[in-house]
């Protein structure tokens, strides 16, 4: 469902930003430069909007949180947080009397809404990629949505942006499971080849066959 339409700068980038998630920044560009002096200025927000092969309509509104560094050179690094998801209606590149971007964009509502059994299943296979991984972590129920670690299950950036146009919690998390049952076999069939390389050399004792 989509409401709330405004006029917003726009930052193409080759990465999917999702709600709720901070992003950190290094900006060189002098169009970006630009845009994120005006940020801080106008105390305004602004669009990352994601690149593939070309400028995809779908992005999310970012925050500027801090400017954690600003070079000599005018590079600066920054702290921003996802807001919203939008698509883009009208875009102009550059805005009027700017170097960077900006267009008209009309705004997602997220539906939050999913059943416990769904989650829970996303979560226990979430907490075994995890292992597998050796990646130590406490996962929070109720802490825990679909864009939480979106980014470090290896999903393709394209994968990324199919999920960020998903306006459904249960349809991203059942997204997330798919992938994540394509995934996990892969990963304990790697997991068994080391255990099997690492008894390589040692001592073994078999079990007596009869034939």
């Amino acid at each position: 469902m989509r409401y709330m339409e405004t006029y917003i700068p726009i930052f193409p980038l080759k990465l999917v930003a999702f709600p709720g998630e901070e992003i950190n920044l290094h900006i060189f560009e002098p169009r970006y430069k630009q845009l994120i002096t005006d940020i801080v200025e106008k105390k305004t927000s602004f669009g990352i909007a994601v690149y593939l092969d070309k400028l995809m309509p779908i992005g999310t509104e970012v925050e500027l949180k801090e400017v954690s560094k600003v070079y000599e050179d005018g590079r600066v690094d920054i702290k921003t947080v996802g807001k919203k998801v939008f698509e883009i209606i009208t875009l102009e590149n550059p805005m009027p009397q700017k170097l960077y971007a900006g267009g008209r964009v009309m705004f997602y509502e997220n539906d939050q809404n999913i059943f416990q059994n769904i989650y829970s299943e996303y979560l226990f296979y979430l907490k075994e990629l995890f292992r597998l991984m050796n990646y130590d972590i406490d996962l929070i129920p109720l802490q825990v949505n679909s864009f939480t670690y979106a980014h470090k299950i290896g999903l393709k950036l394209e994968e990324e942006y199919e999920l960020l146009l998903m306006d459904k919690e249960e349809e991203r998390v059942k997204y997330l499971i798919k992938h994540l049952l394509k995934v996990i076999p892969i990963l304990r069939d790697i997991e068994a080849a080391k255990n099997k390389i690492k008894m390589n050399g040692h001592f073994k004792n078999f079990d007596p066959l009869e034939f």
